[in-house]
């Protein structure tokens, strides 16, 4: 790799609702605040990029990243503060765009969004959305966001909201652009859908060997160069944890983890988990899982075989204590990114 230093590094939660010292879960309040000294720490030690998801369910306590991002930037100095993802679908762009701009005059201009359709569906009914709509929501919404980030007058018309006509927004943002994204799970048409707009591309790898999302890759670098847009950035999002050895982030995440997946497994129909499952996905898929170094080795992997721009580890599980997020976001800003960088230039 040419410049291993141009590659970024973040981190991704999700604010799942933990467990204390007594195994009980913790209060959503508690969960929140505990978010904020994660991204705190993950600031003091260099992490480039911290982002937060948007979920509206019992076992996620963040509804509404851009006020926990806001009460991580009056914290800290540097990190970039984006979420992960922001459910365009559900929400009014306009809102979105405002809420953002704002967090980026917090920031000092630190602010990101990664724009997506959600992979929960909870916030459709609860905000009066029908899942039926699900492709037009997304498509024409992302069309509005499109004009919003150009932050001149926007002029638009649409059926899921009433038009407008030469509408100023505001805030306005001290650089003239917000930094926008979009999170793809793995579809050719959502990718090709990224280049359209011009926009950097996110993927989601939660599953499988990072490798072979190869071919996404070059689509979506093929299609900006058909549609003559200006070359951008790729990022992934991949699942994984850090702890001294490997055998102790396996014993440590598993149990959190196969509560987390085989809830996920009965509301979507997917078989239960077995322990087997879960090392050969460490072992030979998306989790980046284990020491430090081992956790590295598998980084400077992903980010060679996928020629990405930026590497984020989504770095909380269910119900994982605080306190070894806290661990895992040392190791990740003090030792695995050094090493990757190392790897890297090698």
């Amino acid at each position: 790799m040419k410049d291993p230093e141009a590659v970024e590094f973040g981190l991704d939660t999700f604010g799942d609702v933990t467990v204390g010292e007594d195994g009980t879960a913790l209060p959503y309040a508690q969960v929140i605040r505990n978010v904020v000294e994660q991204a705190v720490l993950a600031d003091r030690l260099g992490v480039d990029a911290f982002g937060v998801g948007e979920h509206h369910r019992d076992d996620y306590a963040i509804s509404s990243p851009e006020i926990v991002l806001a009460a991580i930037a009056a914290k800290t100095e540097r990190i970039k503060l984006g979420t992960a993802v922001t459910v365009l679908s559900s929400d009014d762009p306009v809102r979105v765009y405002e809420r953002f701009a704002t967090l980026d005059a917090i920031s000092g201009g630190r602010s990101e969004i990664i724009l997506g359709r959600g992979s929960f569906t909870e916030s459709f009914p609860l905000f009066g959305f029908d899942l039926a709509d699900y492709d037009r929501l997304f498509s024409e919404k992302l069309d509005l966001m499109s004009h919003l980030l150009t932050e001149g007058p926007i002029t638009w018309s649409g059926s899921v909201r009433p038009p407008l006509a030469d509408q100023q927004v505001y805030p306005k943002t001290e650089s003239g652009r917000i930094r926008a994204s979009i999170g793809v799970g793995g579809s050719p048409e959502s990718v090709v859908r990224t280049a359209q707009y011009g926009l950097p591309l996110v993927l989601a790898i939660i599953g499988g060997e990072p490798a072979r999302f190869a071919p996404y890759v070059d689509l979506y670098h093929r299609a900006l160069k058909e549609l003559e847009q200006p070359e951008q950035p790729v990022a992934v999002h991949c699942p994984g944890f850090v702890a001294e050895t490997d055998d102790e982030a396996i014993d440590v995440l598993w149990p959190h983890a196969r509560r987390m997946l085989d809830r996920l497994g009965r509301e979507r129909g997917w078989p239960r988990t077995t322990k087997d499952r879960f090392v050969a996905d460490v072992t030979e898929g998306a989790w980046h899982v284990g020491s430090p170094e081992t956790v590295a080795q598998k980084i400077a992997a992903t980010v060679r075989a996928l020629g990405i721009q930026r590497f984020d580890l989504k770095y909380s599980h269910g119900t994982l204590p605080h306190d070894r997020l806290m661990t895992c976001v040392e190791l990740y800003g003090s030792q695995v990114i050094p090493r990757v960088r190392e790897l890297l230039a090698d």
